[in-house]
């Protein structure tokens, strides 16, 4: 199954990150992206599915938090986006987890919906 990873960030966040930092997010996510490429497991972009499927994920000091349904507050935004095809939710929440902005902001996992079958006419 695929499962969409939305990255929300905001602009104080942001701000807050020196530029060595900034850079170490970005090579972290080109690290992140190259295995989950050589793993076969990244994927383009799909229709999503219902908001209340979604599952919210948090590090803080290396501990991972997870609740249920979409988390959004007026100041933060969506800065990116990964689809990965996983086995289960519980694999799409651990690749979650890794990535570098989930540390700083959230990461929302979110399954993606298959094109629906229309007969032919």
């Amino acid at each position: 199954m695929k499962y969409m990873m939305l990255i929300y960030s905001n602009a104080e966040s942001w701000a807050a990150l020196s530029h060595d930092e900034r850079i170490a997010l970005g090579r972290g996510h080109a690290a992140l992206k190259k295995e989950l490429e050589d793993a076969g497991k990244y994927a383009g972009g799909h229709g999503l599915s219902d908001p209340r499927e979604t599952t919210t994920v948090r590090v803080r000091a290396g501990a991972i938090a997870t609740t249920d349904g979409p988390y959004i507050e007026s100041k933060e935004h969506l800065a990116g986006f990964y689809v990965v095809e996983c086995a289960d939710v519980d694999e799409a929440t651990a690749i979650a987890a890794r990535i570098p902005d989930a540390a700083v902001n959230f990461v929302e996992v979110r399954p993606v919906l298959d094109p629906p079958e229309i007969p032919a006419q």
